[in-house]
């Protein structure tokens, strides 16, 4: 698909990645097309993919979650059951936001947001290292968000 879009996908695309909830007359005026033309274009990038989901983008600390960390984890053999158990695991955890496999010298890093210190010092010391097969946990807590997720680069 990605050799498929044009100007005008592209540019849907970064005013829905701005605004979701943008209504179709509103999108089809921002990029100059009719109502039907642009609800035809989005009904596109939906169907095959490009547009994954909407959703709101909601503020952690607002909700009462004021630490986030980022937690690089290690797990003692790379098996088929030890992964699926780890990762089974860890989408279960309300307190890990996201989880990515990882090459080099770690296997995933977990961001995580909690409460507050007591609550990670609690997550970390008795729920993270029991999970199946951690060998090791290093955690960085995030002091200040520089720059934080914008949606995907569009060319």
């Amino acid at each position: 698909m990605r050799n498929d879009l044009d100007r005008t996908d592209l540019r849907i695309l970064r005013e829905l990645q701005k605004d979701g909830r943008l209504p179709i007359v509103e999108l089809a005026e921002r990029v100059s097309l009719s109502a039907t033309a642009c609800q035809r274009r989005v009904r596109k990038l939906e169907d095959s993919g490009v547009i994954a989901r909407y959703a709101a983008v909601l503020d952690p600390a607002a909700l009462g979650q004021q630490v986030q960390a980022f937690v690089r984890v290690n797990i003692e053999r790379q098996s088929k059951d030890t992964t699926l158990a780890f990762q089974d695991a860890v989408r279960q955890r309300p307190e890990v936001r996201a989880c990515y496999v990882m090459t080099g010298e770690l296997d995933y890093l977990l961001h995580v947001a909690v409460a507050d210190l007591q609550a990670f010092a609690e997550f970390s010391m008795q729920v993270l290292i029991a999970l199946p097969g951690v060998k090791d946990v290093r955690s960085s807590l995030v002091l200040d968000a520089i720059k934080k997720d914008e949606g995907v680069r569009l060319p």
